[in-house]
């Protein structure tokens, strides 16, 4: 039997409220639309300094325990008129993705939000990664960074550095949502970057210091370098 074996695509996994998009203007002004609605007082502004969590998490304080699984249904419902078109790309987001993917990688979002609405964020933006999971928050997303074999994760909260540990990725974060640089290390972050902008020359030189190109060596290649 050959001792050869298939080499492994680099994929690197992005969050993306707050990583690869601004969610603050559109999360805000769909926050506002279900106040008017229901008539339930919400502290917008205090609730875009929450976001990387779960839904249900922040409805549950502005609504009692009964009606957050209702409000979560309509808050979806409208969000793509109040959101989509106010929500704009982070700086580097697109060109982060196209990095990976100009050196044969896949680029894959893995995010908690409504994934519908996700898929809705990035076909507006013009950004194009190889596939879209939502749903996930956390340590849930170490499952689909598993499933898609990421080595890489990117994001922006500490929920997002427990998941890429959980999968065995490694973790890159940027301070760009409400976590500081300082809780990302913390959390364990193997690596913080300024923003996304960083992202393309850091995986250069990732991927140069490891001299795995877009895959990992296979045994042949490992025993001729």
């Amino acid at each position: 039997m050959s001792s050869e074996t298939a080499p492994r695509v680099l994929t690197v996994g992005f969050d993306l409220d707050m990583t690869l998009i601004d969610s603050r203007p559109g999360i805000k002004a769909t926050y506002e639309a279900l106040a008017a609605e229901t008539g339930a007082y919400i502290d917008a502004d205090e609730a875009i300094t929450r976001l990387g969590p779960p839904l249900d998490e922040e409805l549950a304080y502005w609504f009692p325990e009964a009606e957050i699984p209702a409000m979560a249904d309509r808050y979806r419902e409208i969000y793509p008129t109040h959101a989509i078109a106010a929500t704009p790309a982070m700086p580097g987001a697109r060109e982060a993705i196209e990095a990976v993917q100009a050196i044969g990688g896949r680029a894959i979002v893995v995010t908690a939000k409504h994934e519908p609405n996700a898929r809705l964020h990035l076909a507006h933006l013009g950004i194009e990664p190889d596939a879209v999971i939502g749903w996930l928050w956390a340590e849930a997303k170490a499952g689909a960074l598993r499933e898609y074999d990421a080595q890489i994760y990117v994001g922006d909260h500490v929920g997002d550095v427990r998941g890429a540990r959980t999968a065995g990725a490694l973790s890159v974060a940027v301070p760009t949502g409400p976590c500081p640089e300082p809780d990302l290390l913390a959390a364990g972050a193997d690596v913080v970057l300024p923003d996304l902008t960083a992202l393309p020359a850091w995986l250069a030189a990732y991927v140069e210091a490891r001299g795995e190109g877009t895959s990992e060596p296979t045994a042949d290649t490992a025993a001729q370098a």
